[in-house]
């Protein structure tokens, strides 16, 4: 019997893509002057066509404006993925904001809002 692979092949391409992503995405934010943005995922669909690539911004408050910039140059990166990448199809790009880190800030935010008391009481 075959041994079975640990990794579906889906989850390879998704950390390659996430690699990749990374320094393209650096290099488009300080060619094109973005808000400063970084990948912090990329999950890919089971035929390859697709990837949702999530990304965290510095400042929140510019998410939007990054966002925004990032999904006009989709094309681009992915002809520079494809460039730089061994597959014969480069999927489809699709941008998302990741907003755990900010979730996680504001929940350790109220917890240390909480006074003291409360906190022993647990």
């Amino acid at each position: 019997m075959p041994s079975q692979k640990s990794f579906h092949r889906t989850d390879r391409v998704s950390a390659q893509l996430r690699r990749e992503l990374g320094t393209l995405v650096h290099q488009a934010v300080r060619e094109h002057g973005l808000p400063s943005v970084s990948v912090s995922d990329v999950e890919v669909t089971r035929d390859l066509a697709h990837a949702k690539v999530f990304v965290t911004a510095l400042e929140s408050e510019r998410a939007a404006e990054a966002l925004k910039a990032l999904r006009e140059l989709a094309r681009e990166v992915r002809f520079q993925l494809g460039r730089s990448l061994r597959m014969r199809h480069v999927p489809e790009l699709h941008f998302h904001y990741d907003d755990s880190v900010d979730r996680g800030e504001r929940i350790e935010a109220l917890l240390a809002d909480l006074p003291k008391a409360e906190r022993q009481d647990d």
